[in-house]
């Protein structure tokens, strides 16, 4: 399975069209978001285009795709408009016989993370920095943000395929690579 992560969209349909664009020209099976989906939150500025309901558009439609995480700035009132869970805390997947724990990564963090075998992966957003860095016992990969990446890193997502995470832009340029 080819599977797209992403997070902290915050509300810009600008970047979320693009987000889509490249999850369908890139023929992803699923569609990760790591929370942060429609509200910008009060610590950050309005992202370059937005408009929640736009994004609201763009991927409802994708419901049978998407799996997704709630993040900080996700309520029980973006639930209402959006056809796909997202308040769940976390999401597990299996990698081989390691486990990806999927989660937005204000709860759950390299400073505090949750019960992880050795060799683990911790897949997060919140920070709006990508990173890909070994911990003891486990790895911590954030994939960025979409809209308002800090840091100096680009906005971008991950695709997982075949145990090999790829970091790219929106622009589509490959920036990093992670073999699981």
């Amino acid at each position: 399975m080819k599977i797209m992560i992403a997070s902290d969209i915050h509300g810009s349909a600008k970047y979320a069209k693009m987000l889509i664009n490249s999850f369908e020209s890139t023929k992803c099976d699923k569609l990760l978001l790591l929370g942060d989906i429609l509200y910008h939150g009060p610590r950050n500025d309005l992202p370059e285009g937005y408009a929640p309901k736009e994004v609201i558009a763009l991927l409802n439609p994708l419901k049978d795709k998407i799996l997704a995480v709630r993040g900080n700035c996700d309520t029980e009132v973006d639930q209402m408009v959006l056809d796909f869970p997202i308040l769940a805390d976390y999401a597990i997947l299996s990698l081989d016989k390691r486990t990806v724990y999927a989660t937005h990564g204000h709860n759950y963090n390299p400073d505090n993370p949750p019960p992880l075998a050795k060799g683990d992966i911790l897949l997060c957003g919140h920070t709006h920095v990508t990173k890909v860095q070994e911990y003891d016992g486990f790895t911590y990969i954030n994939p960025g943000s979409v809209s308002i990446p800090k840091e100096d890193t680009p906005r971008g997502y991950i695709i997982l395929e075949n145990g090999v995470f790829t970091f790219y832009d929106l622009d589509g340029n490959k920036t990093n690579e992670y073999k699981a």
